[in-house]
């Protein structure tokens, strides 16, 4: 399923979530190259986050072939990797799909909270998520790359403040494509289904696809949303986030 539109409206311009997505398209073309081979492979080994390399359990100057022709030579930890590997993709689909989330997601839950605060949120959720990809794979020398960590947390908040939302979702059955309104219990619970399946049955890597990542940004998405929401700017939109539970003023 991919959703494109939410029938969730906003009061504030999601100016955040236009700066994202427009620092995750401009990483993709000045840093990556676009995807060419060289750049996209210097980017994913240089500034992708590699859980053996920020614990240090894997020595620098251990080679790891990434693919055909793509060797990276793991240096010393940088922190900063955990950062900079949530603004860099692997591929155009990768790059697409993500900020397609990111949009229909992002606006609503930056107006649940206000600008400033949705920065931090989203950076602790891609940190959050960081963090449980190398807990499970310590030793791992593979780069991580990629924003959906930290989407997966603007999709747990989405999920605790507006469970019932209609999301408007393509599904594809093979060569034919169908649209539903699903929604967004049904449709975000359907997702994160899917990303506790991989992970139990395509292993910790998950083939490429980091489902631990994915579970840890979800999850902190849902524990943080608590933390950042605005009482006052849940009231205006009070039919939407069905009276959730008993917000606090800030």
């Amino acid at each position: 399923m991919f959703p494109y539109k939410d029938e969730n409206p906003t009061y504030l311009t999601p100016v955040i979530t236009i700066g994202i997505i427009a620092l995750n398209v401009l990483a993709w073309l000045l840093i990556q190259g676009a995807g060419t081979h060289e750049a996209l492979a210097r980017s994913v080994c240089e500034l992708g986050a590699i859980p053996g390399e920020l614990l240090g359990r894997v020595p620098p100057g251990t080679s790891v072939e990434l693919g055909p022709g793509v060797l990276c030579v793991l240096e010393q930890r940088n922190y900063l990797d955990g950062l900079s590997s949530m603004f860099l993709h692997g591929g155009w689909m990768h790059l697409i799909g993500n900020m397609v989330f990111l949009w229909v997601f992002g606006n609503n839950i930056e107006d649940a909270m206000g600008h400033g605060r949705f920065v931090v949120f989203y950076l602790l959720c891609g940190v959050a998520a960081v963090a449980a990809q190398v807990l499970v794979s310590p030793t791992s020398p593979i780069p991580m790359v990629g924003a959906s960590g930290a989407i997966s947390g603007v999709l747990g908040a989405y999920l605790l403040l507006y469970p019932k939302v209609r999301v408007h979702t393509l599904i594809f059955f093979g060569f034919f494509v169908s649209r539903v309104a699903l929604p967004a219990y049904l449709m975000l619970g359907y997702w994160i289904l899917l990303q506790f399946l991989g992970g139990m049955f395509a292993g910790v890597e998950g083939g490429g696809v980091a489902y631990m990542a994915h579970i840890g940004g979800f999850v902190a998405g849902l524990v943080l949303i608590r933390l950042f929401a605005r009482a006052d700017y849940l009231a205006r939109r009070p039919v939407h986030t069905a009276g959730y539970l008993h917000w606090r003023e800030r």
